[in-house]
Parts: C-alpha cells; structure tokens; sequence
C-alpha cells in the first residue's frame, strides 16, 4: 500500500540559491510517514499515547535527483517493507512537477516511552503487516 502526501515548499526551506535545502527532504520523509500512519488507521499519536511505542528512526538514506524550488508542490508517496516485531522501514519517492525529486527510506525500532526496546503490540504488528503486501483494508 501507498500513501500520498502533499506540501509545497515554504519560503524558509529554500537556501540561497533559492532550491530546497538539503535536510528538508527528511522533514518532508516525516510528512509521509504521518500520513502513512494516519491513512492506515493508526496515527502516529495513538502509537505513543494508546500502544506506547516510539520509531525513532536509527537509519536514513535519500538519494536526490532533481532540485525542487520555493512555492512548488511536492508529492510524498509512502509504503512500508521489512515490517518485523521490532520495527519496519518506511519507503518514499518525492514527485514534483519535473518528476522525481528524491527517493529514499528510513529505518525504525520500536521502544517505549523510555527508549527501552519492546516488540509492536500485536494489533499494530497485524496492520503494518497487511498494509506492508498491499492490503489497504486497514
């Protein structure tokens, strides 16, 4: 299953030679990563608050291909892979009106509160796992 996110790029996230900076390519990575979540029924909020489990992320790669200007749009489209007990990678590819901006994943564990590992509770190892082949029945 994938997700598509949308934003347009901000004013402040351009550097001087008036693209996109860099890191912000991760910022928008999250952009997708909520949207995933909450697309599939199980927003990023509910996993802290009600399943106490926290993704930080301890991997990350982005591959650019095309800069992205201010004021433009940019597409996030976001599926999830290698889900496991102990955590998953999330996937993105970042369109924009020249095709595509960036690609890229982050990989993430799951901890609690504490950042002590833990394993996903069952009914969230259940849903990634479906949304992971395709299922988008969440």
């Amino acid at each position: 299953m994938e997700v598509v996110a949308e934003i347009t790029v901000r004013y402040e996230e351009t550097d001087r030679m008036g693209v996109a900076y860099y890191a912000n390519y991760l910022v928008w990575f999250e952009v997708g990563r909520t949207a995933f979540l909450r697309e599939v029924g199980i927003p990023y909020r509910d996993m802290e608050d009600v399943h106490r489990i926290v993704l930080p992320v301890v991997e990350a790669y982005c591959k650019y291909r095309k800069s992205v200007g201010y004021d433009e749009r940019v597409r996030i489209f976001t599926s999830v892979r290698d889900v496991k007990r102990r955590g998953l990678t999330f996937c993105y590819k970042l369109e924009g009106d020249k095709g595509l901006l960036a690609e890229g994943y982050t990989k993430h564990v799951a901890v609690n509160p504490d950042g002590k590992p833990r394993t996903f509770t069952e009914e969230v190892y259940q849903l990634l796992k479906r949304v992971e082949y395709g299922d988008n029945k969440a």
